[in-house]
């Protein structure tokens, strides 16, 4: 059964749209500052669609641009003063970054009510997509109502996913920096049990086979029919394109029968992912 993600983002977006029109009421500022290093048309793409959900909330979108790649000081300088505006309520650098760049030097630089996405230990907020990821977690093993119940707060739901996952297998594919890695940080701090396959493991269609759980974050397609046991449950991250199409790491209509749950891509979990850059954003607000 396809999660219906475009339904529960309407329901979220609806939620924001009412939070952040409250707080502007009370005079506070909302105004997301995103950082580009290059001219990726994926990248520009992903940049335009966060400009598009948050003028759909109500909240201010800015973005610094760099066609080409500024001394490392010298971007750091600009972050710093862009954090040090009062106006601004949250900051976000769009991966990959150039390989010269200092990823703790630059996060540092960021005040941690400011660094929305969850890098750093010290960031009260954590990383939006795990938030997506969560969400159809709670989705499959909650009640499946689609209301503002769904939106994932932790620690406080700490407890719900560790009792309702406490028997199944997890399974994490990838590792990459904006997709396993952060996710699996955040199944870590829940206090799950999960295994991580990527590209140097020896036996992934084994663990494929024995998974409740498969949450995919490669680029790659990497699950068939073949190695999934039926009523496994599958959220895809990862992206890639196929004849100019995207798809994620399992085509959907192969799956269909033998997932017990699954989602779709596009318009899966990446719609839930920008809008909890937005919740981030606005918690951040509500701090100051």
């Amino acid at each position: 059964m396809l999660i219906p993600c475009k339904e529960i983002a309407m329901m979220i977006t609806q939620a924001l749209k009412s939070e952040a029109f409250l707080l502007k009421k009370k005079g506070k500022k909302l105004q997301l500052v995103t950082f580009l290093i290059g001219q990726s048309s994926q990248q520009l793409s992903f940049v335009k669609i966060k400009k598009r959900v948050g003028q759909n909330l109500g909240i201010g979108f800015s973005l610094r641009l760099f066609q080409h790649i500024p001394p490392f000081e010298n971007f750091l300088d600009l972050l710093r003063q862009t954090v040090a505006d009062p106006e601004v309520s949250g900051v976000i650098i769009q991966h990959p970054l150039p390989k010269n760049y200092d990823f703790d030097d630059m996060y540092a630089a960021i005040p941690s009510h400011k660094e929305i996405e969850g890098h750093t230990d010290n960031s009260p907020f954590v990383f939006p997509l795990s938030l997506a990821v969560l969400t159809g977690l709670k989705y499959v093993y909650g009640s499946q109502k689609i209301n503002d119940s769904l939106l994932v707060n932790l620690p406080k739901d700490n407890q719900f996913f560790r009792q309702t996952l406490k028997n199944k297998k997890l399974v994490l594919a990838g590792r990459g920096p904006t997709g396993g890695k952060p996710i699996g940080r955040a199944l870590q701090k829940i206090g799950l049990n999960f295994t991580v396959v990527h590209s140097q493991t020896t036996n992934p269609k084994t663990i494929y086979q024995q998974a409740d759980v498969i949450i995919t974050a490669t680029g790659k397609k990497i699950i068939t029919p073949s190695i999934i046991k039926k009523e496994v449950v599958l959220l895809n991250v990862g992206l890639r394109r196929e004849s100019n199409v995207l798809k994620g790491d399992y085509d959907e209509p192969k799956i269909a029968k033998t997932a017990s749950y699954y989602t779709a891509t596009p318009g899966g979990l990446g719609p839930i992912d920008v809008l909890y850059l937005y919740k981030n954003l606005i918690d951040a607000a509500k701090m100051h």
